[in-house]
């Protein structure tokens, strides 16, 4: 949870303190119109940071995911990114609309615009003629990202309908940058806010395309077999087994998988119940029907039906140095006990005279019993 926080909100305030110091001189601001561009300018920078920097984590990248803690971990700060940069969004919003409904009402006085600068660049007269559509195009995705984090942050919603709009997300982000690349001050550009930004915006867009390809996590998928079903209705739990020829790299007891069986349904992650043996080539998975799509397993799997695993992730591991070792779950928490338990015995197995070094006490919580 710290590592988290601190990834949060250090990169909040990493963009802010660049941005204080490419634009010091709003602490002398004269008037609340340019104090009013300096917000706008403050709450985008900040708000894009955290669509950024989730659309990045939406990759499942490998390189951040032990220094976080697991893939889990960067799933929740993916998730606060999103609130983060809702609120944000909001507020950037707010600087923007909100003075000129002011104006309307005759409670502020509209500013004086002075005339336009000479001396503009190519780049810069290119950018200065795509205000009025990056501005249109960004209020317009704003209001789409709004619903869409929402429909994400509320638990009722089936995971059908959330991941067939969750994507749109994607799309959203990319008018967002384009929003961004255009209204963020040309001189900023040449700073070093400018090249932060330039590396999450350009980082987020390709995070984006691969989101919208659908080839998230592509390089560490393989291709498997449906080759056991057993589903027990009194605890409504699945049991499978997935054949998977070659391509697997193996994993630990702890760790988990995605698995997809529908071209029309993204990837669900599911805990392997089973230890690797490379001459079986074979992962175990152990599911209950807790929501609307493992509801549906038992009736949508068949035996021979082709999957795609993509995997492993997770530190959650049995890998440390005590001499012993308290394991406690409930009800499907099972699982990674299950392919822990396998091991233990595959080990014992190729080297009967290693002594164990390790004492082991589970406390399994259920339900039911018989």
């Amino acid at each position: 949870m710290r590592r988290i926080k601190r990834v949060f909100w250090g990169a909040l305030a990493l963009i802010a303190l660049l941005w204080f110091a490419t634009d010091a001189g709003v602490v002398q601001v004269s008037g609340f119109f340019a104090l009013r561009d300096s917000m706008i300018q403050l709450s985008g920078l900040l708000a894009m940071t955290c669509m950024s920097i989730a659309m990045i984590l939406a990759l499942r990248p490998h390189w951040p995911e032990r220094w976080m803690g697991g893939l889990d971990k960067m799933y929740r700060l993916h998730k606060w990114l999103g609130i983060g940069g809702l609120v944000l969004a909001i507020v950037h919003w707010l600087w923007a609309q909100g003075p000129k409904w002011a104006v309307g009402l005759g409670w502020l006085a509209r500013p004086e615009h002075g005339a336009p600068s000479a001396t503009v660049g190519s780049i810069e007269s290119t950018l200065q003629s795509l205000r009025n559509p990056a501005e249109g195009l960004g209020e317009w995705a704003f209001y789409l990202a709004v619903v869409l984090i929402a429909v994400a942050l509320i638990q009722r919603i089936s995971y059908r309908i959330f991941y067939k709009v969750h994507r749109l997300l994607a799309v959203a982000y990319l008018v967002l940058a384009f929003h961004a690349v255009v209204l963020m001050r040309y001189d900023a550009w040449v700073s070093m806010l400018g090249i932060v930004m330039a590396i999450l915006l350009a980082y987020g867009t390709w995070a984006a395309v691969v989101v919208l390809a659908r080839r998230v996590g592509a390089r560490r998928k393989v291709n498997g077999t449906i080759t056991r079903l057993r589903y027990l209705q009194e605890l409504r739990v699945l049991e499978g087994g997935i054949d998977i020829p070659q391509g697997w790299p193996g994993h630990k007891p702890g760790q988990f998988a995605f698995v997809r069986t529908q071209d029309a349904e993204d990837a669900h992650p599911f805990t392997i119940a089973s230890a690797w043996n490379p001459s079986e080539h074979r992962l175990d998975f152990v599911t209950k029907a807790l929501g609307d799509y493992t509801r549906r397993l038992p009736d949508v799997l068949r035996v021979g039906q082709p999957v795609k695993v993509e995997g492993p992730y997770g530190c959650f591991t049995f890998d440390d140095e005590q001499t012993c070792q308290i394991w406690v779950g409930g009800g499907i928490g099972i699982t990674p006990f299950l392919a822990r338990m396998q091991q233990l015995a595959m080990d014992r197995q190729a080297y009967p005279s290693r002594p164990l070094v390790q004492a082991i006490d589970l406390f399994h919580s259920t339900a039911d019993w018989s």
